[in-house]
């Protein structure tokens, strides 16, 4: 059954949990989105989960573009959410909306998500005057760590709760239809949650979050770079692809790779003929 935004506002009203994880190409999409997931992210993590950067910040609206592209091709039930990255929407509104419709229009997204709060609600609310779904992200943003100093939990002061309350609220009322909590205290998130009427999404920010997101990459344990203290890992897929990959090498060199089931046939009279 195709998810929409609707299906994720009515989620909440019934009081059903939403799943999501992150996914940058066809193959994974096509799994999780068969698997039943309601909605993919294809966030900008592919710079460090794919790509190999240190951190989101080089990721390009090409680099969103194109994997969302591929993403869209996969999943044909999921909600798609497509990140902005990082100054895709930090300059004017007039270009904000453009980078947004580009990854509509080209990468075939359902929607977009940008993070931040009050700062860029009047990209977020021409965004959304443009028929342009949006998806909040307040809390830890990894577009922002320079000014954090690096992924810190945020929400541990009286200031710094009160502001994501606010900016939740605030999020709410131009017409954001989710928002992403990440790495926030679970009984902080808990009052967000309750505090608006549209569905936390959690990634490190507890149980009482409406859904949760994880980075198919960490929970499969394929991503070895570093794992987040929230991340929950579902699987090993690290060891047993290291272990198909050393079983083909040994196959190869000895000999017993390809088999004659691995190999086509020809026509022993054309190879007598080829041999005259």
């Amino acid at each position: 059954m195709k998810k929409t935004v609707a299906t994720f506002k009515n989620a909440k009203i019934k009081n059903e949990k939403l799943t999501m994880v992150t996914s940058y190409d066809y193959s994974m999409a096509r799994i999780v989105d068969e698997a039943g997931i309601d909605g993919i992210l294809v966030g900008d993590s592919v710079g460090m989960v794919t790509l190999g950067y240190d951190n989101t910040l080089a990721v390009t609206m090409d680099d969103m573009v194109h994997h969302t592209k591929a993403v869209s091709r996969g999943a044909k039930n999921a909600l798609i959410v497509a990140d902005m990255p990082f100054m895709s929407y930090h300059v004017n509104i007039e270009d904000s909306i453009k980078n947004a419709g580009r990854l509509i229009k080209e990468g075939k997204a359902h929607c977009v998500k940008l993070e931040g709060g009050s700062d860029i609600l009047d990209k977020i609310e021409g965004i959304i005057k443009a028929q342009i779904p949006v998806m909040g992200h307040i809390g830890l943003t990894p577009q922002s760590i320079n000014m954090f100093g690096g992924f810190k939990v945020q929400g541990k002061t009286i200031n710094q709760i009160q502001k994501l309350i606010d900016d939740a609220k605030k999020l709410e009322e131009v017409g954001a239809f989710a928002i992403v909590l990440e790495c926030i205290p679970e009984k902080i998130s808990k009052i967000i949650t309750e505090s608006i009427s549209i569905p936390t999404i959690g990634i490190g920010a507890g149980k009482y979050c409406d859904g949760q997101i994880l980075v198919v990459n960490d929970m499969l344990g394929m991503y070895s770079d570093f794992t987040p203290k929230f991340v929950k890992q579902y699987k090993n897929l690290k060891e047993d692809i290291n272990e198909a990959i050393n079983d083909y090498i040994t196959d190869v060199k000895k000999g017993t790779f390809p088999e004659e089931k691995h190999s086509f046939k020809i026509n022993e009279k054309i190879l007598d003929e080829l041999n005259k």
